[in-house]
């Protein structure tokens, strides 16, 4: 069985796959450890990307097609070892006073944002859904590469580089328009506290309902408090329902769109975004998804890299 393998990886790796492969690990295992400091997620993410790479030839395109949005995640946990408050002031009032002016809710004779008026009449059985909806933010984008990964390989790929882009646009703006949320108002008022560490805000509750520490657990990890807007958890269900509805995938495009809603809900309702900031969500989703359709798709160069990309995950 040894010499099987052996012959396996003989015949389907060249030495220079391998030392690029090797490199490249080492690189993200270092490079992290000296930008953000040794962390046991960096040694498991390059364990399992190694171990896929090497296990088969199926394991190794999985793995490589993935590699997009392992890209993505690597480029949001670098995120800390460069946080926004550090290149443009950081927004809290202003934001605060447009939203309870805008979208400000009346009650008796007083008048809460929509985050304070949901922490009012807060109950169980919102907290539960609210939770249910937010925690699915990234398995359900996944589940649909998933899906792409199978049936499809191109439209895979033009799912997950569209994800990617529209990631990179919500990055842009965290950095241009650094923006405290809800939460964070709450606790501080309008007092700027800067390495203020992450917090689960409203889905505490979900967590305390089932005696768990998911939420908790999640957010330990935020790579900066002070990127609010816009809400890429409120942009992500609208690629997904984009391209849901783009190749047809009937009755499950109604599900996408009551995720796409449900996400948007829970991200007010828990106290992590302000309503401003879905908006902004949703619209950083179209723009990225008009320009990557229009625009990215239709140029020459990204046509010859999908090309190349294909046949290497087919």
């Amino acid at each position: 069985m040894i010499k099987r393998y052996s012959l396996y990886l003989q015949n389907n790796t060249t030495k220079k796959n391998v030392l690029l492969v090797s490199f490249v690990s080492l690189l993200y295992i270092f490079g992290s450890a000296a930008l953000i400091g040794f962390k046991p997620d960096q040694v498991f993410l390059t364990l399992l990307f190694n171990l896929l790479y090497y296990a088969s030839i199926p394991t190794r395109k999985f793995i490589l097609a993935f590699s997009i949005f392992l890209i993505f995640w690597i480029i949001f946990d670098s995120m800390k070892a460069f946080p926004n408050y550090k290149y443009n002031p950081v927004h809290i009032k202003e934001l605060y006073t447009f939203e309870k002016r805008i979208f400000g809710i009346h009650d008796k004779e007083n008048t809460y944002t929509p985050n304070e008026f949901a922490q009012k009449h807060a109950n169980s059985f919102l907290d539960v859904l609210s939770g249910l909806f937010y925690i699915n933010w990234m398995p359900v984008p996944l589940l649909l590469g998933f899906y792409f990964f199978r049936k499809n390989k191109m439209q895979f790929l033009q799912f997950s580089l569209a994800f990617l882009f529209v990631n990179l646009l919500g990055f842009i703006v965290y950095y241009a328009y650094p923006a405290a949320p809800p939460w964070y108002v709450e606790q501080f008022g309008f007092d700027l506290h800067f390495d203020t560490p992450g917090n689960t805000a409203g889905l505490s509750r979900f967590d305390d309902f089932f005696g768990i520490h998911l939420f908790h657990s999640l957010y330990a990890k935020s790579s900066n408090v002070f990127a609010a807007m816009p809400s890429l958890h409120s942009a992500y269900p609208v690629v997904v329902l984009y391209f849901g509805l783009k190749n047809k995938l009937g009755l499950i495009n109604i599900f996408f769109a009551f995720f796409m809603m449900g996400i948007w809900f829970s991200a007010v309702y828990s106290g992590h975004h302000y309503v401003m900031d879905v908006l902004a969500g949703f619209t950083c989703a179209l723009t990225g998804l008009f320009v990557f359709d229009q625009l990215l798709l239709k140029s020459p160069g990204v046509q010859i890299f999908l090309s190349k990309y294909l046949a290497i995950i087919r």
